[in-house]
């Protein structure tokens, strides 16, 4: 059986699921690891009114919580500890820290639509190892998710961006930034 082609199956049931419902857009996403689901996800921006609430953001959200038990029910006297494991930083890599948390590594997602910046941005911070989608970017353009505009939008100066972006008192953000630097037992995620 084509298990890439079963997990797309199962995201686009999410995304008619979500549509059906009101919840959202047609966007389902199904994050697996060994060839098992571990989450699923669906839009459901309409449904609370959050603009985070993409499919993709939804089922790593629920990978995290599934993956890493413990972070939800974290003993207080155990708060400033990070439950997530290390691993090394991949052969090549140009990542100047030597290991960093685990995360989603070792996981594939599969997506009814081409993931927009935002869910992208999640993907790869949550380390995810694969992103398998059924409709692309121009597809998605032409049923009113103009997502291709943000990644055109990225490449320009910021002076060049549609939403005004502009640095003001970097001098401010040092002390937060000297905060991680000297913390001896901060966890590189």
């Amino acid at each position: 059986m084509d298990n890439h082609k079963a997990f797309l199956e199962e995201a686009v049931r999410l995304a008619i699921e979500s549509v059906e419902n009101g919840w959202g857009g047609p966007f389902g996403a199904v994050l697996t690891r060994d060839g098992e689901i571990i989450a699923r996800g669906q839009n459901r921006v309409l449904l609370t009114g959050d603009p985070t609430a993409h499919a993709e953001v939804e089922t790593i959200r629920k990978a995290s919580q599934i993956l890493n038990p413990e972070s939800p029910s974290i003993p207080e006297d155990h708060q400033d500890e990070s439950t997530l494991e290390y691993i090394p930083r991949p052969e090549g890599s140009t990542d100047p820290v030597p290991e960093r948390a685990r995360m989603l590594k070792g996981c594939s997602i599969y997506i009814s639509g081409a993931p927009c910046p935002m869910c992208m941005s999640a993907i790869y911070w949550a380390r995810i190892d694969h992103v398998y989608f059924c409709r692309d970017l121009e597809d998605t353009r032409k049923i009113g998710f103009d997502d291709l505009f943000q990644y055109e939008d990225f490449q320009k100066p910021y002076d060049q961006r549609r939403i005004h972006i502009e640095q003001l008192h970097p001098e401010l953000g040092v002390p937060a930034y000297q905060a991680w630097t000297d913390k001896p037992d901060h966890h590189p995620y």
